[in-house]
């Protein structure tokens, strides 16, 4: 992992907020998330995803670790006094100014609403709703681009392949996120996981039939049923969980 453009180490204490492991258990000590526990000790970096602070211009004070994402993210000093954190886009320095607005300038770090973006661009911290917060494309190295605009809507290719409508009044901002290294990072032994919050996970096919529905026979046996199955009997691996919902009609084309 490079850590060369980082230009701070200690955080912005003002926006910290204290961050509470759940540790894959609820309230009874009960194991609900499988495979999560332990991990280093975080604190939450508030993070502006709305970006509604139109035409107050900020400079970047520095680029940051935020331990809670793949991202990194810039501490922008506005000329109101005011400090935030935004997600780091690639090309943003140390002194640049960004500013949020309908008619602002198409720079990495600015924001403006899709409409108002050319095509082509890339994008990232995607609004689906008008003035909700940026939603979609906000981890490393990822980026949307826009493609065509029609009868109020903005066509984008998201970083998955998939084409999808928006309104031309959500925002969005200009450029692909930074740290585009971050997906060739080699972990490099068992405790880094153990650091992240990720405990071993073990095999259905390897335990009893008392524990996980793949679990018993002889030596290394088939799953032995139909269909793949999790540990509380619940289809596994292919089986379509995602109901239909209201905002598929603004899907182009799937990903696949």
């Amino acid at each position: 992992m490079d850590f060369g453009e980082l230009s701070k180490v200690a955080p912005e204490k003002s926006l910290l907020v204290r961050l509470k492991k759940k540790a894959g258990r609820n309230n009874r000590g009960v194991i609900t998330v499988r495979h999560h526990g332990g991990g280093s000790k975080r604190k939450l970096r508030i993070i502006d995803f709305r970006r509604d602070k139109i035409g107050i211009p900020g400079k970047v004070a520095t680029i940051e670790y935020d331990p809670n994402r793949s991202a990194r993210i810039a501490l922008i000093y506005y000329v109101d006094g005011e400090k935030r954190y935004i997600l780091a886009p690639l090309g943003l320095g140390v002194g640049d100014v960004i500013i949020a607005g309908d008619e602002v300038e198409i720079k990495p770090g600015n924001t403006l609403p899709l409409g108002a973006i050319p095509p082509g661009t890339l994008v990232h911290n995607i609004e689906f709703v008008p003035g909700k917060r940026g939603q979609l494309v906000r981890s490393a190295g990822a980026a949307a681009q826009v493609m065509s605009k029609e009868g109020g809507y903005v066509v984008l290719r998201l970083p998955s392949g998939e084409l999808r409508k928006f309104h031309e009044r959500c925002r969005a901002t200009i450029g692909q996120i930074g740290n585009i290294n971050h997906g060739d990072m080699k972990l490099g032994k068992a405790g880094s996981k153990r650091w992240l919050g990720i405990r071993p996970t073990v095999r259905g096919s390897a335990m009893t039939p008392r524990d996980h529905p793949h679990g018993g026979g002889e030596g290394r046996s088939p799953i032995g049923l139909k269909h793949p199955k999790t540990p509380w009997a619940k289809p596994a691996l292919g089986y379509k969980t995602r109901r239909r919902k209201v905002s598929d009609k603004m899907i182009v084309r799937r990903r696949k």
